[in-house]
Parts: structure tokens; sequence; C-alpha cells
């Protein structure tokens, strides 16, 4: 046995894979990069018995080792290179038993790749639902490799799986023979007969491979493998040069040769009492959530209870963590010395935080909610139904699925891309992803709408702010398409796209995996967004704190030489504060930038908020209630940051400052502006230049700036 030994966990998608990976690693898992590409992998460490770990790598989901997109080439290269780091010393691989001819395709080509395999019979509470009986023993005995019954789900015959891995890594079981042979092929078989050594023994020769079928590979994918130099990919290409053979004609001869021999291994070990035309209960569901206007109308009103709820029911949660943020504060002014230092900690950190963590209920809703369709299985419904709507705009059914986890996060949902076959298609999805309202939006909608939309119900049933959040997410989407309906036109090219996606059987949600979702996307959230916030919290306090020269100090004897012979009050002292606000360093830099921004509405203090969000959309609502900390010259004011909001005022008309003109011609630019760092820096590692990401930043941000423009102009 190895000093350290790798489990490749293995499967099609949907078949369960990711569950097992969480059942075998106890959800203990890092993420990182294969080593040569920018693939992201999840990979844990599994206790096989007392004295014996190994790692576990969770491998993207394919249905064959023939890849049609770089997700799937991955898989393909690592099990075609023995010495890649990640080559495994067994391979699990997840079959869903309930659909078996077609998964038993993926497991017959890395068994006669000779890797040592364990299989693991997944979902056979789904396959008895359907009536059909998986015999793992008679299975096992027909394809001589271990074969272990598990449930992904509840992690039923994990410990059955450690065993057969421990033992396949002690003494591997290996089928001496291929599953399917390529050297009788009529085609390589006539070669030989003429007198030649043959395509696939001279291919093994020349690189010191000892399997046929591995041959079959580099001779077929060589183009594709990262692991190939540049000099042997050309030999490969003038050694195939010199035989008549048709890849694209091979591989259909293989598939309907490896499906002939599947069907006589099923005969033998799956007894279906199904009758013949019954649909399941899941088919039956299907009828309505995939009909062309019953579906929509159901995702429609889906929707439409998320953004209600996210009002509705978090807003208690929500209004008790503001007051208890803001008494914290007027606590701590109270206690604490006058100084600097108190400060920094009453009006820089914890107001910039405090911003933040008042939304982890609607966050923490959105992603349960989220989690609840994606676990049931509803959410591989809504990317076949919206594939109907996507082809019109011109972007492959794929494109869904980022476009829909673009809603969580940009940055994870353009990685997803890399699922998408087609390259026009796939860059014009990176490039619109980001239209979509992620999570890091969803701070700045909730404390706006409060602001200037009432809340009250709309026929006794809708809330007027949950209607109100929902169309700005449609907004985004409306927009994303248009989009790409424009990169469409603008990117040419003769590539045919496909989608092809396996519907899920509906399942009663996973409430540990619910949780630990909600829970590590909450921490994700506050963590990424908290330090950020922090950082940023301090320059500001800093920024806004000091000024050059004695401005500072020169504005608050304006403000005292007026109030001369007056008592101090409340007003007084907050003028005082505003005053010197606005001498200070960030007061000087709003005021620069104010002429440009000053067409939407905002004024210099939005202004220093916008730029200060630049970094993450989220820092703005931890920016504005860091500046209006710092404008309140009253000591012992307790507002919470929803007040301060309200209560600031424009000097001008002596009206509040966030007028619904105002409010939502911030909102329509939060819609549109790329304003999230972390976005750029996919955008660029994706596309490898910075080229599009350029193209992505300026489109989206001329997008965001006339249509704040336009909005402004007409509300006011």
């Amino acid at each position: 046995m190895a000093s350290s030994s790798t489990l490749a966990l293995i499967g099609n998608p949907n078949a369960g894979k990711s569950s097992l990976f969480n059942q075998l690693t106890g959800l203990r898992q890092k993420t990182g990069n294969f080593p040569g590409v920018t693939m992201d992998k999840k990979s844990g460490t599994c206790q096989l018995t007392p004295t014996t770990a190994i790692t576990v790598v969770d491998l993207p989901g394919v249905y064959s080792i023939y890849p049609k997109s770089p997700d799937e080439q991955l898989v393909t290269d690592i099990l075609a290179n023995p010495s890649h780091p990640d080559y495994p010393d067994v391979a699990v691989v997840v079959l869903d038993a309930s659909n078996l001819r077609r998964n038993m395709l993926l497991f017959t080509q890395i068994m006669d790749l000779h890797v040592p395999v364990v299989l693991a019979l997944n979902m056979l509470d789904v396959a008895k639902q359907q009536q059909q009986e998986v015999n793992a023993v008679r299975l096992s005995m027909r394809l001589g490799v271990p074969v272990v019954r598990i449930n992904a789900r509840t992690g039923e015959g994990v410990d059955l799986v450690k065993k057969a891995v421990f033992q396949q890594l002690e003494t591997p079981i290996v089928a001496e023979t291929l599953f399917f042979d390529p050297d009788t092929d009529p085609v390589l078989a006539d070669d030989i007969a003429a007198g030649k050594p043959g395509l696939l023994a001279e291919t093994k020769a020349q690189y010191g491979l000892d399997n046929s079928y591995l041959a079959l590979q580099y001779v077929i994918q060589h183009d594709g493998f990262t692991f190939l130099n540049r000099q042997q990919r050309e030999g490969l290409d003038v050694l195939i040069a010199n035989y008549q053979f048709s890849e694209p004609a091979f591989q259909v001869r293989e598939t309907i040769r490896r499906y002939e021999l599947i069907a006589g291994i099923i005969t033998d070990a799956v007894t279906n009492n199904r009758p013949v035309g019954q649909p399941t209960w899941s088919q039956k569901l299907d009828r309505f959530l995939l009909h062309p206007i019953w579906g929509y109308v159901i995702f429609g009103l889906i929707l439409l209870l998320i953004f209600q709820a996210i009002f509705a029911w978090a807003t208690p949660f929500q209004d008790a963590i503001d007051e208890g943020i803001a008494w914290i504060n007027g606590s701590l002014k109270d206690s604490l010395p006058p100084g600097p230092l108190s400060d920094l900690l009453t009006d820089g950190v914890i107001a910039g935080v405090g911003g933040i963590l008042v939304f982890i209920p609607q966050i923490a809703l959105l992603f349960l909610l989220v989690s609840l369709l994606e676990e049931s299985g509803y959410m591989s419904r809504v990317m076949v139904l919206m594939d109907r709507i996507m082809r019109k705009f011109g972007l492959n059914g794929r494109s869904v699925v980022p476009l829909i986890s673009g809603v969580a996060c940009a940055v994870p949902a353009i990685m997803a891309t890399r699922s998408i076959a087609s390259q026009r298609d796939r860059l014009i999805t990176i490039l619109v992803t980001p239209l979509m309202s992620c999570s890091a939006r969803l701070p700045i909608y909730t404390i706006l709408i409060a602001l200037v939309v009432p809340d009250r119900r709309v026929g006794g049933l809708f809330n007027l702010q949950g209607l109100a959040l929902m169309s700005l997410y449609l907004l985004g989407l409306v927009s994303a398409l248009v989009a790409a309906w424009v990169f469409k036109k603008v990117l040419k090219t003769k590539e045919r796209s496909l989608f092809v996606m396996e519907l899920p059987t509906f399942k009663m949600p996973r409430w540990n995996h619910v949780g630990l979702t909600v829970w590590e996307s909450v921490r994700s959230f506050v963590w990424e967004a908290g330090r950020v916030i922090l950082a940023i919290s301090i320059i500001l306090w800093v920024l806004a704190s000091y000024g050059p020269g004695n401005q500072m100090e020169q504005a608050e004897a304006r403000v005292r030489q007026q109030q001369q012979g007056k008592p101090m009050t409340d007003e007084t002292a907050n003028s005082i504060a505003a005053q010197r606000l606005e001498a200070s360093y960030a007061g000087h830099f709003g005021h620069f930038i104010e002429p440009a921004i000053r067409p939407l509405g905002y004024d210099w203090k939005i202004g220093v908020a916008l730029l200060a969000s630049f970094a993450a959309r989220e820092v703005f609502v931890g920016t504005m209630s860091t500046i209006y900390s710092l404008g309140a010259g009253n000591t012992e004011d307790n507002t919470t940051i929803r007040q301060r909001l309200q209560n600031e005022r424009n000097p001008e008309t002596g009206g509040p400052r966030y007028t619904p003109a105002v409010a939502w011609s911030l909102l329509v630019f939060y819609v549109f502006a790329m304003m999230c760092m972390s976005t750029i820096a996919t955008t660029y590692r994706e596309t490898k230049g910075w080229k599009w990401p350029m193209v992505q930043l300026g489109y989206m941000m001329v997008l965001a700036y006339v249509s704040a423009l336009v909005t402004y102009q007409l509300l006011r």
C-alpha cells in the first residue's frame, strides 16, 4: 500500500458522488485547484481504518471519458496520466441504481483503463420506488469487481465502501481482459492483417503503454491532453496519418458495442417489476413543473414567495440585531473615555461591521430557500424550463446553471461556466453573469427599499417591499438576457451548442446539508465582507476624522461663532459634526467627485460610499453607517442604521436626502454596476487576459450610470 494514497470519486452528474464525498470525509474538506489548470477541486481525508487514512478527491461529474467541456477534460486527463498528482490508487464509481444502463457506460470505460475500482450502487431506494431490484452480488460476479450498496444521503453502506477501498489498496483487483477491446475493432484488425503492427500497437510501443484502451485515448484525445507536450502531439498526428482511422466513427461503434454488453449484464442483475409505460411520481410532477405555461407560473410564484419571505420573516430578527448594535455602540460611547481610540471603535469598526451583520437574517433566509430548492431536485427543473428562453437569446442551456448560481455569488457562477463546451457561449455567459443580483447586493436593496417603499400589503396577500425586491432581481435577469443577445450579434461563430441535463428524482431535503449550506454561506459572507468592511471602516474613519491643515477646527469654529451666546443643543452638536466631516479628507474627496454624480441625485457622502464599494458591493451600507455616525454630533444617539439614513436631510431642499428618486437611482445603479474586485479577478482568470474583464467592467459601469441617470431624472 502506498504511503500516501488517493481515492477518486467518479460518476455521472446527480449520481450522489458529492454526497458520498461528504460522508467519507465527514464534511472535512478543502477547496483548491487541480495542478496545472484553473479548475476547482474538493478534497478531504477519509479514515479507512484506525491506522490508515486516504486522500479523497471529488472529480467533476461526467457521462463518459470523451470530454465535451473543460471540467470533463480534467477527468480524462487524470485517468489517462498515471503521473498526475491526483491519479487515483483506487476509484469509487458512484452509480445511480435507478438508471443503471446509462451510468454503466462510464464505469466500463474506467474499468478498461485498468484503474482499480469499487462500484457504489446509490439511489437504490429510488430504484425500488420504480419497482426495480438490483442484485449487487450477481452484478459483482459479472463485472469481477467489488460492488457495494449505499445510500449516500443517509450514510448507509459507507463503512462497506471504506472496507472495499482498503482491500483494493492492499490487493488491487483489476480485470485481466478489457471489457471492450479496441484491438477487435474491424478497422484496426484490418490494419494488423495487412502486415502493419497496428495503430494501437505502435502507440503503445512509442509511448510505453501496456493498455490498448489507454493507447486508444492517446490516439483520439491527444490534442486535448494537457500532459502531452507539442512534440508528443505532433508524433501522434504523424502516426495516425499512416492509418485509415475515423475517430467519430469508432466512438459510435464503441458506444453501441458497450451498450450491447451492458444490456446483457443488466438483464442478468436487475429485476424490473414496473408495468411498461407507467410513469413515476417525479414524472407526474414534471408534467406541471415543466409545462410550457404552468411551469413558468409555478416558478414565478416560488420566486415571489422567496422575496416575500426575505422581508416578512427576516424583519423581526433584523430589527433586533439593528437595535442591539445601536445599543452596544451607545453603551460604549457612554462608558469609554473620550478619545480617538474610542471613536475608532464605535464610529469606525462597530458602525461599519454592524452595517453588514444586520443583514445576516436575510442572507441566511435566501440561502435556506435556495438550498431547499436544490436539495429537493426542483432547481434542475428550473434549468430545463429556462433553457427554452435562453436559446432565443443565443445562450447555451448550460448557461442557466451559472446564471442561477449568480444569485448567490458571481465568482463561483463564472467558474461554473467551465461546463459549457461552446467557447462563444461560455464567454457570453461569463460577461453577463454579474448582472444577476448576487447576495452582496441584498443589503443595499433591502435598506433602500425599506426607506422609500411602504411596508404594506397589496391585495391583502403580497408585501409591497417584497414585490419591489423581486422587480430588481427580474431587472437583472432581463438585462442579462438582453446583453447576451447583443453579444450574440457581435461575437459570430458557427459552433452548435447542445444542452443535456438529467432530471434527478424529487427527494426530501437533507436538513443537515441544508443547515451546513446556510452556515457556510453566511460565514463566508460575513467573513469575506467583514474583513473588507473592517479595513475600509478604519481607513474611512481616519479620512473622515482628520483633514488638511486646521480646516476641521476652522469649520467647527464657524459653527460655534454662529451659535455664540446660545446654549449647546443636539442640533448644534450635529451641525458641528457635519461641518467637521465635510472639511475632512473624506469630505474633500467626496466633493471632488460630486460633479460627476450629482446628475444621479447623489451628494458627496454617497459618492464616498460608491467608491468604497468598488472593493465589494456590500461595503456600501457599512460605509454609509460609518459616515453618518461620524456626522452625528450627539454622543448619546443610539439610532439604528436605518434611522440614520431616514434622518439624513438634503441641505438644498430641507427634505429627506433619500427620496424615492434618489433611492431608486441607487438601486438601479447597483443592479448594473460592476462593483466587485473578486468578480473581475475571476473573469481575468477564466478568460486568461485583461481584455474581457475590461469589456465587462466598461459596459456594466456605462449601463449603471446611464440607467441611474434616467431613473433619477424621471422620478425627481
